[in-house]
């Protein structure tokens, strides 16, 4: 599915990224914990091809693609899909235009017909429901005025609806309370299949205890320095990253696929 090799990646002429490393097979989930300001945001946006990050080395291969060669369109068309940290607000487009038309363009990629009026607007009341969206935001510019926690949602929804091939999951459980922490996460849960892998990138092992992730990843200093299974998370749950290891050696290892020696 997903192949990273030694990436580094900087903004401004400032080093983010200082080798990465990591492969996700189809239809796993992996958790990417660390820090703040270890790298995390940065590497899913610059998997969703937002321009201001420039690459300095490596490579990303998606599905048989050069992932880095596409432009950020044409990467959300073939199927991957980023919820924002900070979702962006759109003022002037409604939340039912801008979820028909995404939809529509990912099933025009596909070579499938689109969906009519009445038959999107129908699909979208029912994933909205199971998101605990009430239906007026349908008509109410994307994000604007909503509060954090209905952004999330939000976002879950488009997910849902878009049915993406690699979702990356930026701190979606940010902002949430309780019960919207479980009504997304059950969101995001339907859509785990065989042929569907994810990125979840959070601060809190919470999300991990309803979302539960094949591999757990720590990313320090641009790197990842320590991968596992959940019981990586619990251990920082209950300890932080202090104890996490961060050696040269261990950070800079051939490819990370999820389980420590």
């Amino acid at each position: 599915m997903l192949h990273i090799n030694n990436l580094h990646a900087s903004i401004n002429g400032s080093p983010i990224l200082r080798g990465v490393n990591l492969e996700i097979r189809d239809g796993e989930v992996h958790a990417i914990m660390g820090p703040n300001g270890s790298g995390k945001s940065t590497l899913a946006q610059i998997l969703a091809g937002r321009e201001s990050y420039q690459v300095d080395q490596g490579s990303v291969l998606w599905n048989g693609l050069d992932l880095l060669s596409l432009p950020a369109e044409e990467r959300a068309r073939n199927g991957l899909f980023l919820a924002f940290q900070y979702p962006v607000e759109i003022p002037g487009v409604s939340n039912a235009y801008f979820l028909k038309a995404a939809m529509n363009a990912m099933r025009r990629q596909q070579g499938l017909a689109e969906l009519d009026a009445m038959d999107c607007l129908a699909r979208i009341k029912t994933e909205m429901a199971a998101v605990g969206m009430k239906e007026e935001f349908l008509y109410r510019s994307v994000n604007t005025g909503f509060s954090g926690g209905e952004k999330k949602r939000n976002e879950v929804l488009q997910m849902l609806l878009l049915e993406p091939t690699l979702a990356i999951l930026d701190e979606t459980d940010s902002g949430l309370d309780i019960d919207a922490l479980k009504t997304v996460s059950e969101g995001i849960n339907r859509l785990r299949s065989p042929t569907r892998s994810m990125i979840v990138i959070t601060h809190y092992q919470r999300l991990l205890d309803t979302i539960v992730p094949d591999h757990v990843h720590v990313l320090s200093q641009g790197r990842i320095v320590r991968s596992g299974g959940r019981e990586l998370a619990l251990e920082i749950e209950a300890n932080g990253y202090a104890g996490i290891a961060t050696s040269d050696a261990s950070a800079t290892a051939g490819p990370v696929t999820g389980i420590a020696p």
